[in-house]
């Protein structure tokens, strides 16, 4: 395996008072909160209470009513920031009308990824992205294009790791192969914030919890099992 030079310690981010209103309808309200590198926090709740939103204001793909957040020195220009962070939402965030090499191409071009195909190909593997990656997005089924979404999110190596319900559309092979991504990264120092409903892929990972409801942080559970372990064979 080539060796990759040690990362830069990120920082921990923190969220100070954020609170996100729609018109009069409250997304997020006053929601405080630190995540570690290194750590892997699952942001649970119903539909509505905020999960989504907050999301987006900790990657600034949205501007909150009030608060803010705090990211360390080192990221502190929106250009710092966006080169840090990987995401995944709900919309895969790919051309469909190229196939996913060249999806996976003009991002790892974006970011500025040194080596590129070496790159691409190290992705494809984790994820399982085979002979479909040379066709138009368009013709993907929705697991297919998860596992290339994912793939781009984790092109750049990103100190900040923000995933949106990453098992939807994911079969049992492709959950499994996401959770030894989770544990490699969680290895390699990365912040990691992942929103879920699935309960089971959650008890896997969590290292710390966040419960929403209507917009409120109401809880913080340490998590219910030790965090997962990769196969033999998995490593960063």
């Amino acid at each position: 395996m080539t060796e990759r030079p040690a990362p830069t310690p990120t920082p921990p981010v923190r969220a100070e008072k954020l609170t996100k209103l729609y018109g009069t309808t409250r997304a997020l309200l006053d929601f405080d909160g630190s995540f570690a590198p290194g750590a892997v926090t699952v942001v649970e709740g119903p539909n509505g209470s905020g999960k989504s939103t907050l999301l987006a204001l900790l990657a600034q793909t949205a501007r909150p009513t009030s608060g803010q957040v705090h990211y360390g020195a080192e990221l502190a220009s929106p250009t710092a920031l966006r080169a840090a962070v990987g995401m995944v939402a709900h919309d895969a965030m790919l051309y469909p009308d190229l196939t996913g090499l060249e999806n996976l191409a003009l991002y790892a071009e974006l970011y500025s990824v040194p080596t590129p195909q070496q790159r691409i190909e190290e992705l494809r593997a984790r994820f399982g992205v085979g002979g479909f990656a040379e066709r138009p997005v368009r013709t993907y089924s929705r697991g297919q294009q998860q596992r290339v979404a994912l793939c781009r999110a984790l092109l750049h190596a990103p100190s900040i790791l923000l995933l949106d319900e990453p098992t939807n559309g994911l079969d049992t092979d492709s959950v499994k192969r996401l959770v030894d991504a989770v544990v490699v990264e969680r290895a390699r120092g990365a912040i990691q914030i992942l929103v879920t409903h699935d309960r089971a892929f959650a008890d896997r990972v969590a290292d710390a919890r966040i419960a929403l409801r209507a917009g409120r942080r109401i809880t913080v559970d340490p998590a219910s099992s030790a965090p997962y372990r990769a196969e033999p064979g998995v490593t960063a």
